[in-house]
């Protein structure tokens, strides 16, 4: 049986196609839902096991990055989202979609007693719009989506990507509870903290990015591919596989 992921999209989401390709690549259906429709039925959550907010620049990043989908996420689906979790479904924020949860209690959650939101997204250090290819490390053991990865490569596409955390408290919680998940294992593209790419939620299944995976899902996404010789998958798969494969094993999945 197939898990079922939903794709969070909204005006100025332009990542979804992407990302629910990457899902059915993985081996999970993929449906690409406006967010008007689970505000006026949030119920549409329960039928599925997996949920992505995709990139793209969500209400034009008006305000902030992220920060107009997040309040309507805090405003009107905190409640449907926290039962989401609380049934061992598994959650995903790539670039936009990383700014959104961690402009929301979602991510990374209550740290260094702390609730609410602990940690944002804002303007990268160098002051531009970045768009290239960076060496990542998965680190740790507590995340779902990265377990396995390893040294990897992604593509990075975003002006406020420096991930910075409320305090320095934050931060050295995220480090103790593991759930700093992906760092920037060259040079720093944004200033983040401590190199962060990536973190998730304490119970390891809510993952928020910087940079792109469903960008690289095939070998041949990359600009050096034809150099490489290589035609077979790119590491970005591994993490949708390893949420699919999650909610293969828990209860209730499929359809």
């Amino acid at each position: 049986m197939k898990p079922r992921t939903l794709i969070l999209r909204t005006a100025g989401t332009n990542c979804d196609l992407e990302t629910a390709a990457a899902f059915e690549s993985a081996g999970s259906t993929a449906d690409r839902i406006h967010l008007n429709r689970i505000l006026d039925n949030p119920a549409v959550l329960d039928d599925y096991q997996i949920l992505a907010i995709a990139g793209g620049f969500s209400y034009g990043d008006d305000i902030a990055a992220g920060r107009i989908l997040a309040n309507q996420i805090t405003h009107h689906l905190r409640e449907p989202l926290r039962r989401f979790v609380e049934a061992d479904k598994c959650v995903i924020g790539i670039c936009n979609g990383f700014q959104v949860l961690a402009k929301t209690d979602l991510l990374p959650g209550g740290l260094a007693g702390q609730g609410g939101q602990t940690a944002t997204l804002t303007h990268n250090d160098c002051g531009r719009f970045v768009c290239e290819w960076v060496p990542l490390r998965a680190v740790g053991s507590k995340c779902v989506w990265t377990a396995g990865l390893g040294d990897i490569e992604l593509p990075i596409a975003h002006g406020e990507g420096k991930f910075l955390p409320q305090s320095d408290a934050v931060l050295q919680s995220l480090k103790d509870a593991d759930q700093i998940a992906l760092v920037y294992a060259g040079a720093n593209p944004n200033g983040s903290a401590a190199d962060v790419a990536g973190v998730c939620d304490s119970t390891g299944r809510v993952f928020g990015l910087m940079p792109h995976p469903e960008r690289y899902v095939s070998a041949l996404q990359h600009p050096a591919w034809t150099s490489r010789g290589d035609d077979g998958e790119g590491p970005g798969l591994a993490m949708f596989r390893n949420a699919v494969r999650y909610a293969q094993q828990a209860a209730g999945a499929g359809v």
